[in-house]
């Protein structure tokens, strides 16, 4: 299904300005051209997530760390937590198109908050340079122990015998761990609820304890439970075995090719920015995402790196509206 396009900007109450003040925002600025070397100050990346160890905030850092090697200035990271991560995406889209401010952002505010907030301040793709597509982080279907299922065909199968007697944990309506259900769902024909909680702890507690049955989680959040013994490892939503559970075969593996989904990151500068800017931090990231050192850093943090042109993250945006739009739909799903 085809995403509408939106005739007009309008801000969301969350952030306590009218939709008259935004209608009468100005176009940024024409960027001015590149002057010497770049950086020659301080770069500044939005994080739309508080800090303190989240995987974006984390992933971000990493990032950051290894951009400052890299370049003779610092790289602060400025996380701007709130509205699904729409107040963090509304300031780098405000920012000034100078190429210090970078804007480091995921599929959540990207690709499904335009389906999933009526009116939404900023526009993925009008507003924002792609620059280039970092990583991604998958999700993983996992059980109680206690349910029965081992493998990806005995879930199914017990899915189409109990309509409606799994009930899968994420954290909030449009979440990655509820858009990956929802894809199950779709493709499977299976019924089952959707539970949504506030954090992910909550809902892994009530995975552990039964009050659950099955989470479609990231696989950042629930790997230390998967070591452990404690929930069992049905399948990563991935075509490529993940760094952090090698053991657990992909859904591509078992016959689900269709069965992928993850939050993948990307960088983005505001609309305007000098394309000599997009082009040298496009060249820096993939640097960054080349060297194995750095790699591996991500790796471990539950990221698989990618990388490529600025053309690749603005194809692949697109496609990622269009089919997180069709799941939101599908689930019925709204934040407004």
């Amino acid at each position: 299904m085809t995403l509408p396009r939106r005739s007009a900007l309008v801000l969301p109450a969350v952030l306590g300005l009218s939709a008259a003040a935004g209608a009468q925002t100005p176009a940024p600025a024409p960027a001015p051209a590149p002057a010497g070397p770049w950086p020659n100050r301080p770069v500044r990346i939005i994080v739309p997530a508080p800090g303190g160890g989240g995987t974006a905030d984390t992933l971000a850092r990493i990032f950051a760390q290894e951009m400052e090697k890299r370049v003779s200035q610092r790289v602060l990271i400025d996380n701007r937590g709130g509205a699904n991560g729409n107040i963090g995406a509304l300031a780098g889209a405000r920012a000034a198109p100078d190429g210090y401010t970078i804007l480091w952002s995921w599929a959540g505010t990207m690709a499904t908050n335009p389906a999933l907030y009526k009116d939404l301040a900023f526009d993925p793709e009008r507003d924002f340079e792609p620059v280039v597509l970092i990583g991604n982080v998958p999700n993983v279907l996992v059980v109680n122990k206690e349910l029965g299922p081992r493998t990806l065909e005995e879930f199914g199968a017990y899915a189409r015998a109990h309509p409606n007697g799994i009930n899968f944990g994420s954290t909030g309506n449009g979440s990655s761990m509820h858009l990956a259900g929802e894809l199950y769902k779709s493709l499977t024909g299976a019924q089952m609820t959707h539970v949504p909680y506030t954090a992910p702890a909550a809902a892994v507690t009530d995975l552990l304890s039964g009050r659950i049955q099955a989470m479609f989680n990231l696989i950042t959040g629930v790997a230390p439970q998967v070591r452990a013994g404690a929930v069992t490892p049905i399948a990563v939503l991935s075509p490529e075995r993940a760094p952090q559970l090698p053991e657990v075969p992909t859904t591509a593996e078992l016959g689900m090719p269709g069965l992928v989904f993850g939050t993948w990151f990307g960088l983005f500068l505001p609309r305007g920015s000098d394309p000599a800017f997009v082009q040298r931090l496009n060249a820096l990231s993939n640097e960054v995402l080349a060297d194995p050192e750095a790699r591996a850093r991500f790796e471990q943090a539950g990221m698989a790196t990618l990388g490529g042109p600025p053309e690749r993250l603005a194809s692949f945006l697109h496609s990622e509206i269009e089919s997180h739009a069709a799941l939101v739909r599908a689930s019925g799903a709204r934040n407004d």
